[in-house]
């Protein structure tokens, strides 16, 4: 979709929310192709009407060049054409700024280096204004000042296994769900479950999950007695998509591509879900794609090396989450829920930006983790590592990725060291 369709849509939501009526909308939709059954099926499973308008203007935007134009079209089929009108008249007041939003395959500049040819799979990537100045993440210290000992300041992890790791892997999507298989993902399940397996904890992997079976495996974990234990972890590998949401964003997909959102993921392990994890670290990582734009990045004058990441069998992974620009709907804003406690969520990329991952050797982001994780564990906390992840993530390749974090830890977090 056009940037300034994607403007349109994001100026006229108040509008919309207050007077859209969707129910004529679905059908169309669907016969038309701008979304599937199981879309429209979790579109309308939304409490109210209003909630069901606001998801159906964030989803529009990642449905395509065609999109727009079918959904006015549809908009005036079913009496709704002052509506149309308004979307229109929004469109053509601001600048045209064609994208193309389309799966595409990718030619990598310089000599290929895989076998097999360069695919997109889904992503949204908003790209910088090319008159931004650059700010690289700033450089870890080396090693630690503090004191691990010391209660205040550090969570203390003396349990062995220090706590549950469940790694979640969708790679095969069913076909109606328009979702494409995720060649590599088994090389970051892999690499996860050695490495958490050396931090101490007790990993269990499962592949392939409905998004029902996800939130009930969630659900029974969240219900166990951690009181033995001293953290849990959650890892995601899926697809991903938009979703409305107050504190994290974000959502991502089952394999029958149903949508779980991240803050309902982390709500079954807050305070009043798992009474036997409170006042400990929940850790959360989430390497998940969608969405259909590339970020090419901008020139910056820098020290970075150069990467040697372009190979010709990456694939995109991304969150595709991107917050409304400007103050634009806050007649319809959702109340702000209670600050999560001992809560952190590491995204492979910031919502709204690319992820990538390489069909042979697995993420960007996973592999970055889990080198970084190996180097500096013993030594270094949580947020620090995470930090030089991001550093290491935003150097590479022709398309740009940077991961970011929601964190709601109240101390410093050092993994376990066999």
């Amino acid at each position: 979709m056009e940037e300034r369709r994607r403007r349109a849509l994001r100026r006229s939501r108040v509008l919309l929310v207050e007077r859209l009526r969707p129910e004529p909308l679905w059908e169309p939709l669907r016969e038309r192709g701008v979304f599937t059954a199981a879309m429209l099926e979790e579109l309308r499973s939304l409490g109210t009407r209003r909630e069901q308008v606001r998801q159906l203007v964030i989803d529009l935007e990642s449905r395509g060049q065609q999109a727009f134009p079918v959904f006015l079209l549809i908009l005036r089929d079913t009496g709704q054409g002052e509506l149309a009108d308004a979307l229109s008249e929004a469109c053509g007041s601001l600048p045209s700024q064609p994208i193309n939003l389309r799966p595409v395959e990718l030619e990598l500049s310089g000599e290929k280096r895989g076998k097999s040819e360069s695919t997109v799979e889904r992503l949204s990537i908003p790209v910088q204004d090319k008159n931004e100045q650059f700010r690289a993440p700033p450089a870890p210290a080396q090693g630690s000042a503090v004191d691990k000992s010391d209660q205040n300041l550090v969570y203390q992890l003396k349990a062995d296994p220090c706590g549950h790791c469940l790694i979640i892997n969708n790679i095969a999507f069913s076909p109606d769900s328009g979702l494409s298989t995720r060649t590599g993902s088994d090389v970051d399940c892999e690499r996860l479950e050695k490495r958490f397996k050396s931090l101490c904890f007790r990993v269990q992997t499962l592949r392939d999950l409905k998004a029902q079976e996800i939130n009930a495996k969630l659900r029974s974990l969240a219900q166990q007695d951690h009181s033995a234990l001293d953290c849990c972890l959650v890892v995601i590998l899926s697809h991903g998509c938009q979703t409305s949401h107050n504190q994290f964003p974000g959502g991502i997909y089952g394999t029958d591509g149903k949508s779980i959102p991240i803050e309902k993921i982390v709500k079954h392990f807050d305070g009043s879900n798992c009474p036997s994890l409170r006042g400990k670290p929940k850790l959360f990582f989430i390497q998940a794609c969608g969405g259909d734009q590339k970020d090419q990045g901008f020139e910056v004058d820098c020290d970075s090396p150069e990467d040697e990441t372009c190979r010709s069998s990456v694939e995109s992974d991304a969150t595709p989450f991107q917050a409304p620009l400007g103050n634009l709907d806050e007649p319809d804003a959702v109340a702000s829920l209670p600050t999560p406690g001992d809560i952190l969520v590491s995204y492979s990329t910031f919502p709204g930006f690319v992820s990538w991952r390489d069909k042979s050797s697995g993420s960007w982001y996973v592999e970055t983790l889990d080198s970084v994780l190996k180097l500096h564990a013993h030594s270094e906390d949580l947020l620090t590592m995470l930090l030089r992840v991001a550093n290491a993530v935003s150097a590479k390749g022709k398309f740009k990725q940077i991961p970011g974090c929601f964190n709601f830890l109240r101390k410093k977090f050092f993994f376990m060291c066999k």
